[in-house]
């Protein structure tokens, strides 16, 4: 892409985001974590560490869960992203938003979203996954909180329901 170089050169980009069509023009070196919560108003995506190390800014980029601190908004261009905000159902909040709510897997609530999406990704590959599977799709994501076993619990809890939701 011509004027990547220069970190102030703007750039037309166009993605989706949560179902919607954006097309923007934004500098060449603006993080899609920045463009999220500054630009598009998008709270749930949040900077722990900046590095890529913790999870807490994780979104997905096809369906597949992305730190967005490690990229610039040119690199989205043609891609879906989706935050927390883009997977509510009609019927109200995603079984793994729900799951997470039932069984208490959310103290600070920080590391949540993050938490949620990636298990969605891993539900949505990987309808019935063991423990093992579960605790290695979350490797990537830190809590500092809960210790980890009621999000695991919450995450084999939504596998369970959106199981029976498919037999239905």
């Amino acid at each position: 892409m011509v004027g990547m170089d220069n970190p102030q050169t703007l750039i037309e980009v166009e993605y989706v985001l949560n179902g919607a069509r954006i097309r923007t023009s934004v500098p060449t070196k603006r993080r899609l974590l920045d463009h999220l919560r500054e630009d598009r108003e998008l709270l749930s995506v949040k900077e722990g560490c900046g590095e890529g190390e913790c999870g807490a800014c994780t979104v997905l980029m096809d369906g597949k869960p992305v730190c967005s601190c490690l990229l610039f908004v040119p690199q989205i261009h043609g891609k879906e992203i989706t935050t927390l905000e883009g997977i509510l159902t009609s019927g109200g909040l995603h079984p793994v938003q729900q799951a997470f709510m039932d069984v208490g897997a959310v103290q600070c609530g920080f590391c949540t979203p993050g938490m949620i999406l990636t298990a969605k990704a891993l539900l949505d590959e990987n309808p019935s996954p063991t423990e093992d599977e579960i605790r290695l799709s979350l490797s990537g994501n830190l809590c500092r909180c809960t210790g980890y076993a009621k999000i695991i619990e919450a995450v084999d809890t939504a596998a369970r329901t959106i199981q029976r939701e498919g037999d239905e």
